[in-house]
C-alpha cells in the first residue's frame, strides 16, 4: 500500500520506523534513529523558515527545529499515525517555545512597537521582490515604510532587541503569526521537557572540534556524508560513525546517564 505524503520531504520511513520500535536501545538503534533524523531534516528546515523574519536568525531557527526532530524520532511510536502528523507539532512546538524563553520579556512604548512591525514588513516585502537579493538599506526600507531615517533606526533596533516587547505583542503579522500569550496558554505532555534544548547544548560542548564540524555541515549546511567525507579528509562510512556516536552522546547528556552508553 503507497504511503501517503503530503509534502515532498516526507519521505516514505514507516518501515525503518518500525525497525527502529522493534531494535533495543544500542548502535543499531543509534544508527536508525540517525538514519531517520537525516532523512526528515528537510521538513524541519521547512517549518523553520515558517518563523524566519521574526527576529531571529535562519541558523538557529533550524538548530531549534532539528532539536525538535530529534525529540520526535525519539519519543515517535508507529502506531500513532503517520510520523509527519506527530512531529509538525513537535517541531513547531519547539520553535514557539524558543521565542517564549527568549523574548518578550518588558513593555516598551507603543510607537516603538510600531516602528518595528512596519520596518519588518517593508523589509520583508522588499527582499521577497523578484530579483531583490541583497539586504534592503535604511533608505530603501525608509522609502517603502513611509517613514524617516531615524525612524527606520529606532525599528532596526527595536527589531534587533525584541526581548523587550510585552506578551501581549504580536511575534508577526503575517496570517500565520502568534502571540506570545498564545504559545503560553497551549498544554502539551512534553512542557516539562522544555530544558532538554539547553541540555544538548551541554553535550555538544563534549564533542570533538571535528565531530562538531560534521555535525554542522551534515545538520546546518544539508552536506551529504559523501561530501563532508571528501571534506574532511575521511570515508563516508567512517562519517556515518561520527555522526552516530556523536547523536548518541548528546542524546546521553540531555537524557542523563544511559544503561547502553558505552565506555570512552
Amino acid at each position: 500500500m503507497a504511503t501517503h505524503r503530503s509534502h515532498d520531504d516526507a519521505p516514505a520511513t514507516r518501515r525503518t520506523f518500525e525497525r527502529l520500535a522493534d531494535t533495543s536501545p544500542g548502535p543499531e538503534h543509534d544508527l536508525l534513529s540517525a538514519e531517520l533524523i537525516e532523512a526528515w531534516l528537510p521538513m524541519a528546515h521547512r517549518i523553520a523558515r515558517r518563523f524566519r523574519n521574526k527576529g531571529e536568525s535562519q541558523e538557529d531557527l533550524q538548530q531549534v527545529a532539528a532539536m525538535g526532530l530529534v525529540k520526535a524520532v525519539g519519543r515517535y511510536q508507529p502506531e500513532r499515525g503517520a510520523f509527519e502528523s506527530y512531529a509538525v507539532p513537535t517541531i513547531t512546538g519547539e520553535l514557539r517555545r524558543h521565542f517564549r524563553d527568549h523574548t518578550w520579556d518588558v513593555r516598551v512604548p507603543r510607537r516603538v512597537q510600531d516602528l518595528r512591525n512596519k520596518v519588518r514588513g517593508a523589509r520583508r516585502d522588499l527582499m521577497n521582490r523578484p530579483g531583490h537579493a541583497a539586504e534592503p538599506g535604511i533608505a530603501e526600507i525608509a522609502a517603502g515604510a513611509g517613514l524617516t531615517l531615524d525612524e527606520v533606526r529606532a525599528g532596526m533596533e527595536a527589531l534587533e532587541s525584541y526581548k523587550t516587547l510585552s506578551l501581549d505583542a504580536e511575534v508577526t503579522t503575517s496570517d500565520d503569526g502568534f502571540s506570545l500569550s498564545d504559545t503560553l496558554s497551549e498544554t502539551e505532555s512534553g512542557y516539562d521537557l522544555v530544558t532538554d534544548r539547553e541540555a544538548a547544548k551541554e553535550g555538544l560542548k563534549h564533542l570533538s572540534e571535528r565531530e562538531r564540524t560534521i555535525l554542522y555541515l551534515r545538520f546546518f549546511e544539508d552536506m551529504t556524508q559523501a561530501r563532508i567525507g571528501e571534506r574532511m579528509g575521511i570515508s563516508q562510512m567512517h562519517v556515518s560513525r561520527l555522526i552516530t556516536r556523536s547523536c548518541a552522546q548528546i542524546r546521553d547528556h540531555a537524557n542523563g546517564p544511559s544503561v547502553h552508553q558505552e565506555a570512552a
